[in-house]
């Protein structure tokens, strides 16, 4: 791996009073304005979760200005779900604000290191739910220029039925988080959101429609049901690219706290890397 240094600073988007977008920029040291890659945590994720910090790193070495951020009702602000009221309300509506809060940011050169950023060439890269919102972002701004999706979700609602009729009806259900042990509340406004924007939050539809290019990655161990998301995403999207990690987790085989990379993050890092290449111009 380069020794480069990684340049890394903080930053915060006030979208409205008390809501805000926590991120961070990481860039090389050395070099010109590299292009921006936006990095996008999934459900129950956040910025400074398990690979995501290493994964950011390593990206930055690879010649990209990687952006990672909080969504703002993620339910993080100093540490692990320390503001579950907000992650109880949060909703893709939110989130696609959120990332368009980031997108802007970078266009107008508001970030940090902003003149090592190339706001001409900005790509998207999402885990989990963050990849299903990053194809639903691209399809509404075709100034991305390409999308990879990390065991990236195909349907929104995330829930069975049953869970969705419980919460419509009582106004909010709960979700053990495994890992923390806690009661994560989701509320009404989720799936509320979701009936409101049928069509725009249809991400199979979304991406058989587009054309920017997609990189759909996707571990051949994670739950059926993304799995399953994916061989529907080849079939109805067949123009895109897909890659079948055999052996990879949801989370590629890693943990929280990190503890070291895998083969198979490796492996998505690499093929997520070589995938946008072709797609952009380095100015070195």
């Amino acid at each position: 791996m380069s020794q480069t240094s990684i340049v890394h600073q903080t930053f915060t988007l006030e979208l409205n009073p008390g809501i805000y977008v926590r991120g961070d920029v990481r860039v090389k040291e050395e070099g010109g304005r590299w292009p921006v890659l936006l990095l996008a945590h999934g459900f129950k994720g956040f910025k400074d979760w398990g690979f995501f910090p290493y994964a950011a790193e390593r990206l930055a070495r690879q010649d990209f200005a990687v952006v990672t951020f909080n969504f703002s009702y993620n339910g993080v602000r100093e540490q692990d779900f320390d503001e579950l009221d907000k992650f109880g309300r949060n909703t893709y509506s939110q989130e696609q604000e959120d990332l368009t809060a980031v997108f802007q940011a970078v266009l107008e050169g508001s970030l940090p290191l902003a003149e090592r950023l190339d706001n001409s060439q900005i790509v998207l890269v999402g885990h989990s739910r963050g990849g299903g919102n990053s194809v639903l972002f691209a399809a509404e701004h075709p100034e991305i220029r390409g999308v990879a999706s990390w065991n990236g979700i195909s349907n929104v609602n995330l829930f069975g039925a049953a869970f969705r009729e419980q919460v419509l009806q009582d106004g909010i259900g709960y979700v053990t988080n495994a890992r923390t042990k806690q009661e994560m509340p989701i509320e009404a406004v989720f799936f509320e959101d979701i009936d409101l924007n049928r069509q725009r939050f249809n991400i199979v539809f979304k991406a058989s429609e587009l054309q920017t290019p997609i990189l759909f990655i996707q571990g051949g161990r994670d739950s059926e049901r993304l799995l399953a998301g994916f061989h529907l995403l080849q079939a109805a999207a067949p123009h895109h690219r897909f890659a079948l990690l055999e052996e990879a987790t949801h989370t590629f085989g890693t943990k929280h706290p990190f503890s070291g990379t895998t083969d198979d993050l490796e492996r998505a890092i690499a093929l997520t890397s070589a995938f946008f290449a072709p797609l952009l111009k380095r100015n070195y």
